[in-house]
């Protein structure tokens, strides 16, 4: 990772968070390093709800500046940052009281636009809209007749939030930073009880490096106190993990045109239109199994069936389901450990100093993810912050420059290669401007123009560009990040593996050995995962899924002081 100049700040964790800490302070002209001990987003980057949005639930809480905060990166992202990875979604919220309800709830989405407003940009998403019971039946055809008197539709917006996190890592890399996955801290350095820097052992090879940095700031999520322990402090930030769930099911199994937004006893349900598909969830349970492999059991398969089925007209089976992933947030717990020397708090994310040259941030959300970059990079900065501002509120993330030029031509495209309209749309999505590049490698290779003969959703050229431009180390980097065929066909991708492996494994560099080490590694977390979905518990589904091994296992630790 470096030269043997030291760097001006080191990222630990390679989620939404470090990934935009890594890009904050690369475009202040920072010398920079991330490293992630897996892959990229591999946390719970890669297994949010996939929104991007203000916060409903913070209005109940009169927490009017953070849903204006939220509402306002929302906007960003929409039209400037990453307008091709983040889309509108309507969602809409059931009535069941004719009056009370409506104005109750009619006022809260109207502040929640009136926030949105708050800014001296065009609004990205339109007003909400009261929909009548036989609106409603028109646009969501399956939602019981009897579970609403009408509805509140209002919007905000989705995104793959693990191709979020590879494109801010790559962005950042465009910038200058220096990025490097698989890659675990072991131990971080002192000088006159300043941390300084930090080892770091390469997964792939075992090799250690030093690395010397004049700051260290830790985005490790739910890994926040096991990294702070390698520092030897008493201080520190308290973070907790809960569980989230999501299930999977066709489009075409629920007959609706919009998102539903459900409150449960415990948590909020939504039903989002995805694609393809429908993305169903979530839970909130705690967690006190091992970080690395959350997993959803029967009983939170069941619990997520239960309370979508209580609206659906036609109730949802788990033959339904074609896949489900699990995550972890990190609950920021009020108060720093003793010890620690300062913070700065708000109500969603706390930055924090753990010891001289080292900064801790925790909590948040994917929606907020730069804000909590810049607050991280100010304080670790000090002083020194005013002279380097942040300015990635104008920085657009690889793909959004360009974009309606690309969109343009984009028909043209299809009709070379023969590529539907879903197609580009999709890989509009995907890629936004950059597509130009997947062209590019059409042009030199045409057999990249055809869908995968057994995932057609995807080209063959995705797949090679996963492996020359995506940063890609491992066959599951591509089924689960780069692409997300491990939870939404129902093979979990298995059929396309071969012909996925024909295409990267010449890219990469892989015998015929390597070729089914990887396949393998990838089949047995397949079947440790439909095994822990027979479980009750979260310690039988733990032990159901660790019986399949890591293709690049992480070093324990010793456990946080």
């Amino acid at each position: 990772m470096s030269d043997g100049t030291p760097l001006d700040v080191l990222v630990i964790g390679g989620g939404v968070t470090g990934a935009g800490i890594a890009l904050d302070a690369a475009t202040r002209g920072l010398r920079v390093g991330i490293v992630e001990a897996q892959d990229w987003a591999s946390g719970t980057s890669s297994r949010s709800s996939k929104l991007v949005h203000g916060g409903l639930r913070y209005l109940q809480m009169l927490d009017f500046t953070l849903v204006h905060e939220a509402l306002t990166e929302r906007d960003l992202l929409l039209t400037e940052i990453a307008p091709h990875l983040v889309r509108p979604v309507p969602f809409l919220y059931p009535l069941e009281h004719r009056f009370w309800q409506r104005f109750y709830v009619g006022s809260g989405v109207g502040l929640y636009d009136a926030l949105a407003s708050l800014s001296s940009r065009r609004r990205a998403m339109p007003f909400h809209k009261h929909i009548s019971r036989k609106e409603l039946e028109r646009v969501f055809p399956d939602l019981r007749h009897d579970a609403a008197i009408g509805a509140i539709q209002y919007w905000d917006a989705s995104v793959d939030d693990a191709r979020l996190v590879v494109t801010l890592v790559r962005t950042a890399a465009e910038y200058g930073a220096l990025a490097a996955s698989r890659t675990q801290v072991v131990e971080l350095t002192k000088t006159a009880d300043r941390v300084d820097g930090a080892v770091l052992v390469d997964a792939e090879t075992g090799a250690r490096h030093t690395v010397r940095a004049d700051q260290v700031i830790n985005a490790t999520g739910v890994w926040t106190e096991e990294t702070e322990g390698l520092a030897a402090e008493e201080g520190g930030l308290h973070v907790l993990a809960s569980k989230g769930i999501h299930i999977v099911v066709p489009r075409e199994r629920i007959r609706g045109e919009k998102g539903l937004i459900l409150q449960t006893e415990k948590s909020v349900l939504f039903v989002i239109p995805w694609s393809r598909y429908w993305v169903i969830g979530t839970t909130d349970t705690p967690w006190t199994q091992e970080l690395r492999h959350p997993v959803a059991t029967n009983t939170d398969i069941e619990y997520v069936l239960e309370h979508a089925n209580a609206v659906l007209a036609e109730p949802l089976t788990k033959d339904d389901i074609v896949g489900t992933w699990a995550g972890l947030r990190p609950l920021l717990q009020p108060g720093t450990k003793e010890g620690t020397s300062s913070a700065k708090v708000s109500r969603e994310h706390t930055v924090a100093s753990v010891a001289p040259g080292l900064t801790a941030i925790a909590g948040g959300k994917l929606t907020t993810y730069r804000v909590m970059a810049k607050d991280a990079v100010d304080f670790a900065l000090g002083d020194r912050a005013q002279s380097l501002p942040s300015i990635t509120d104008h920085i657009p993330l690889a793909g959004a420059v360009g974009l309606q030029a690309v969109r343009r031509k984009s028909r043209a495209f299809a009709e070379k290669y023969g590529w539907t309209k879903a197609m580009v749309d999709h890989l509009l999505h995907r890629y936004g401007s950059q597509l130009t590049q997947i062209v590019a490698s059409v042009e030199a290779q045409p057999d990249l123009a055809r869908p995968l003969e057994h995932a057609p959703a995807y080209l063959r050229a995705e797949i090679a560009f996963a492996a020359t431009h995506e940063l890609v180390l491992h066959l599951e980097d591509v089924l689960v990040h780069r692409t997300r065929l491990e939870y939404e066909v129902p093979d979990a991708g298995v059929g396309a593996l071969d012909e996925i492996l024909d295409i990267i494994a010449p890219i990469l560099g892989w015998d015929s050995s390597r070729r089914e080490t990887e396949r393998r590694s990838y089949l047995d977390r397949r079947a440790a995962t439909e095994a822990a979905a027979q479980t009750a518990t979260d310690e039988e589904g733990e032990h159901a899924r660790l019986q399949a091994g890591d293709i690049a296992p992480m070093i324990s630790l010793a456990e946080p002081s």
